[in-house]
């Protein structure tokens, strides 16, 4: 249910007027069938989250083609131009680099970088995040950044809680709890929900559901008897704080229909301008 200012609203009417395309349309779906309450204290509030929901959903696919490898914290490598890796398999922004500039190197540059699954979903999460507030305010906001695990700036307000309703844009998580002991790194696996059924786990790929529980299932240890299996959370960034930091003129949107085109294609349209990912 989708609750605006206390009042229920209708997804169809929301979804006319704000002219959504596929991915948000699901997330209103979603969110009107499900047994949750989405409460927002007015309706900008739902659009801003759709638009990042949406960036996230973009993020995800860009990152995928990017040539970011995957590697265990022991194998971290980064681009030294922008960041000096750390002890720990880390990578620490460097002084006087701008963070929108890092982050955007390692959308661009990909192949000089290899990091873990968890270390990716928070790159997506700072990606999407910057592609829809002010270039200013992500620069003050985020200074400082370093990247490994789930360590992540305070201004994302991440959180992890219980839920059913899964929405495009969530990062969720695969566990995997008979994971063969020599390889940790898959005792689970992080995964941003693209919505039309598909997950994007790094290390693994793009997979429905099921694809990506077989991936984990053949990395389990001998004699395993427990499946893997998806868990029943979300962790999902401020959208209600970050909301005041919308930069209004990068309207991004997503064009085009669900079905394989959706993880082949994803092309989006900034004003006049336009990108393909």
């Amino acid at each position: 249910m989708i609750r605006i200012a206390g009042m229920p609203a209708d997804p169809a009417s929301l979804a006319r007027e704000w002219q959504v395309n596929h991915v948000q349309q699901e997330i209103l779906q979603r969110m009107a069938r499900g047994p949750e309450v989405f409460d927002y204290p007015a309706a900008d509030f739902l659009r801003f989250e759709l638009r990042l929901r949406g960036q996230i959903v973009i993020s995800a696919q860009q990152l995928y083609r990017s040539g970011l490898a995957f590697a265990t914290f022991e194998e971290t490598r980064c681009h030294l131009t922008y960041w000096e890796r750390t002890d720990f398999g880390g990578c620490q922004l460097r002084p006087q680099v701008p963070p929108s500039v890092a982050i955007e190197d390692i959308f661009r540059n990909g192949r000089s970088y290899a990091l873990e699954c968890a270390t990716a979903m928070v790159i997506i999460l700072y990606h999407a995040v910057m592609q829809t507030i002010r270039r200013s305010d992500f620069d003050r906001m985020f200074q400082n950044l370093l990247l490994y695990d789930w360590r992540y700036d305070p201004d994302l307000q991440l959180t992890t809680a219980p839920t059913q309703t899964f929405l495009p844009g969530d990062i969720l998580y695969f566990d995997n709890p008979d994971h063969l002991p020599e390889t940790p790194e898959w005792q689970g696996e992080n995964a941003v929900f693209l919505g039309n059924g598909l997950y994007y786990g790094h290390g693994v790929g793009i997979h429905d559901a099921e694809g990506i529980i077989r991936h984990l299932n053949d990395r389990r240890r001998p004699g395993a008897l427990r499946t893997a299996h998806l868990l029943n959370q979300a962790t999902r960034p401020g959208f209600g704080y970050l909301a005041q930091f919308e930069d209004p003129s990068a309207h991004a949107r997503l064009i085009g229909g669900a079905g394989p085109a959706y993880e082949e294609l994803i092309r989006a349209e900034i004003g006049l301008m336009a990108w393909e990912g």
